[in-house]
């Protein structure tokens, strides 16, 4: 028995747009400004105001040249057992990484299966699967 959910919805940019996407979507937001920087090279991730129900919004820089996207992080207190249950679903392994995973669903989207990030609302609204 393992448990997930949606935590993270991450709008990925290549280093090239990312920080004029990550004003863009702080102002769309209506948050508070951020750095005309974009996320640093140290943390690729800027975190925007969060989605109803605590769902994480960030800005993520790829690399140069990545298409931009928008993928969802699935996080779950057990890694692989989440895996085998979307791949019985239908999703494709991309990528088996230390701590996560990257998958494609069977529509082409790619998307990841990461440890729980958000200890409170996990505990709130994580789905218990058998």
């Amino acid at each position: 028995m393992h448990r997930s959910r949606i935590g993270v919805v991450l709008i990925d940019h290549p280093e090239e747009s990312a920080a004029a996407a990550t004003t863009f979507w702080s102002g769309v937001l209506g948050g508070p400004s951020v750095s005309a920087q974009g996320p640093s090279e140290e943390d690729p991730y800027l975190e925007l105001p969060s989605l109803p129900g605590g769902v994480g919004l960030e800005v993520q820089r790829t690399g140069s040249g990545t298409a931009p996207r928008v993928h969802l992080d699935i996080e779950t207190d057990d890694v692989p057992a989440e895996v085998a249950r979307v791949v019985a679903l239908g999703a494709e392994v991309l990528e088996d990484r230390t701590g996560y995973a990257i998958l494609r669903d069977p529509g082409g989207l790619v998307f990841c299966v990461v440890p729980v990030q958000r200890e409170q609302e996990f505990a709130e609204q994580a789905v218990t699967w058998e």
